[in-house]
């Protein structure tokens, strides 16, 4: 079956309360969503067969360092569906922080090209790409901030006509790495308290999580904005709000110390 819908982009924060839960021990590692988008071809339809998105970290040569991406969409995906600015979400990960040299492809054996006439044939892998298709992205990962990494396939120039009636599918792909959200961290005094975390934008919108027993917190996944972060404890005693809390895209916000009210 095609997929020919759109994924949404999903970054944590939904309308309403969207309760993260706190992450702030497991250190060293940023988020990475892979989209996938198009440049029109020639074509009625360009359907690739991914299995797997997996990627390798600067240094790393052995095939056993290849890190396989464990939120995965696999399918078959129809690139003309993606053109004009659409795309589609195939995986995300939480990856080693530090520099993400090569992504790799990995593609199934029901790739096909469906001509203008409605003729569907088989569309061939070189013998030179059975590992997947690599290519290079050299992306610098920051610590607990969220990245996108896009995907630009060109369908007419990664159609390669072999004559006979047969085409090869050698992807010529564009690929751009950005940052797409920061965060918020701090640690709360006294930490006994263990307050729950609203990160809240000007349109409500709500993100979450909770101090862990250190008093430490780390909200991810925060677009760029201006928000009030918001304590609550039990009873409400030692509630606080921080307003005007600027996030930038590629930022992790750090509160310091947040001093909660005491009885």
């Amino acid at each position: 079956m095609k997929r020919n819908f759109i994924f949404p982009l999903m970054l944590c924060g939904l309308l309403g309360f969207s309760a993260c839960n706190d992450d702030s021990e497991n250190t060293g590692t940023a988020k990475m969503q892979v989209r996938m988008t198009d440049a029109p071809g020639d074509y009625e339809e360009v359907n690739i067969d991914i299995k797997s998105v997996q990627i390798i970290k600067e240094g790393d040569t052995d095939e056993a360092d290849w890190i396989t991406m464990e939120e995965i969409h696999p399918g078959i995906y129809n690139l003309l569906d993606f053109a004009n600015g659409r795309d589609t979400l195939l995986a995300s990960a939480n990856l080693p922080a530090g520099t993400i040299s090569q992504i790799r492809l990995i593609l199934g054996d029901n790739n096909t090209l469906k001509l203008k006439d409605g003729t569907t044939v088989a569309l061939k892998t070189p013998s030179g790409q059975t590992s997947g298709i690599k290519l290079k992205i050299d992306a610098e990962l920051e610590e607990d901030v969220t990245y996108m990494l896009l995907l630009d396939f060109d369908a007419a120039k990664s159609i390669v006509p072999r004559g006979n009636g047969q085409y090869n599918l050698k992807p010529v792909v564009r690929t751009i790495t950005q940052a797409i959200a920061g965060g918020i961290k701090g640690k709360v005094t006294p930490a006994e308290y263990k307050p729950g975390i609203y990160v809240i934008s000007a349109a409500n919108d709500t993100i979450g999580g909770f101090a862990n027993d250190n008093g430490d917190f780390l909200i991810k996944g925060v677009p760029a904005g201006t928000y009030k972060v918001k304590f609550y404890t039990e009873g409400n005693a030692h509630d606080k709000t921080i307003e005007n809390v600027s996030v930038t895209q590629n930022q992790v916000k750090d509160l310091g110390t947040v001093e909660l009210p005491k009885e």
